[in-house]
């Protein structure tokens, strides 16, 4: 489906100035370009977290529409509960307009904390999209490792030192696990490709029933670079393939980029300070390991997507 970007970059602002994200902040980018994906009346409800917390600030707040605050763990709960209120007053002509409902979580509230509430969510068949914006850590209370952590990543609690050299495991694949479910519609995005997230955004809202979109969110004190490199650190996340595009529509398996020239994961990983002792001679086969998981990531995303379009040719 086709939308008119510039009519929807008309759109008042959901997401409004004045809230308090750090400088460089993928997270209310993230937001925005979700939230341009639709031209309905939204109701957001958003789990704790860095975008909970520096949008509300008692007694202020950034938002301009509907806003539910949740705990860490139940953003998909709430707007399970919401969207099933909002059929049955419709249901008895109450309500007349159409609404859509929006989940925000980070990725702490989403692949830990709030995965059985997100699993329930998708699983019952609610119509709502769920968004994960995915700073890889627990950003707004310390950043400790999460299940998002990428493998090697310096953080409080999966420090580089003697005993360890960052996290000793790779991240979680929650976009797969949220494909498993067997919902209308399972994508991953990039800021830095905004046509690509606003689009997907938009296929999202207009499925009937669950959505899920994953979108990396980079940190600048938690990743530590610059914040004006949060835009450049995305865009080369995705050349480097660490941080694929593609969907899952209706089982069908895309990728919606292919970088032309892909570069070393070692040109992502040399703009952050997180990786930084991963350069010291004898952690340096760490670097070759994550590469690895990359190229083998990619490859696994291309099989499915080739399966997918066999069966789709068989069955026509």
């Amino acid at each position: 489906m086709k939308i008119n970007l510039k009519e929807m970059c008309k759109l008042p602002a959901r997401l409004g100035s004045g809230h308090r994200m750090c400088s460089g902040c993928g997270a209310p980018i993230v937001a925005k370009m979700i939230m341009m994906g639709t031209d309905k009346p939204l109701v957001v409800t958003n789990a704790t977290g860095c975008l909970e917390v520096a949008t509300t600030i008692y007694p202020y707040t950034a938002w301009n529409i509907p806003w539910i605050h949740n705990a860490f763990e139940n953003s998909a709960a709430t707007a399970s509960g919401v969207e099933t209120a909002y059929r049955a007053l419709k249901k008895k002509g109450k309500i007349k307009k159409e609404i859509k409902f929006l989940a925000f979580g980070g990725d702490g509230g989403t692949h830990d904390i709030g995965i059985q509430s997100l699993s329930g969510a998708l699983e019952r068949g609610h119509n709502f999209v769920y968004v994960c914006y995915n700073n890889e850590a627990y950003m707004n209370t310390g950043i400790q490792r999460s299940g998002a952590t990428t493998r090697g990543a310096a953080t409080t609690t999966s420090p580089a030192g003697e005993v360890m050299q960052g996290k000793t495991v790779f991240a979680k694949d929650l976009t797969y696990i949220c494909a498993a479910h067997n919902v209308p519609y399972v994508a991953q995005g990039s800021i830095s490709n905004w046509k690509d997230l606003i689009e997907k955004s938009n296929k999202a809202f207009e499925k009937e029933g669950p959505a899920f979109i994953h979108v990396l969110s980079p940190c600048p004190p938690g990743w530590k670079y610059p914040p004006e490199k949060s835009v450049e650190l995305a865009k080369v996340a995705v050349e480097c393939k660490i941080w694929p595009l593609y969907e899952v529509e209706d089982g069908q398996w895309r990728i919606t980029y292919t970088p032309k020239k892909p570069v070393p994961v070692d040109e992502w990983l040399k703009m952050q300070g997180r990786f930084r002792h991963l350069y010291k001679e004898e952690n340096k086969h760490i670097i070759d390991e994550i590469q690895e998981w990359t190229d083998n990531n990619w490859k696994r995303l291309e099989n499915f997507q080739a399966a997918t379009q066999k069966n789709t040719k068989e069955n026509a």
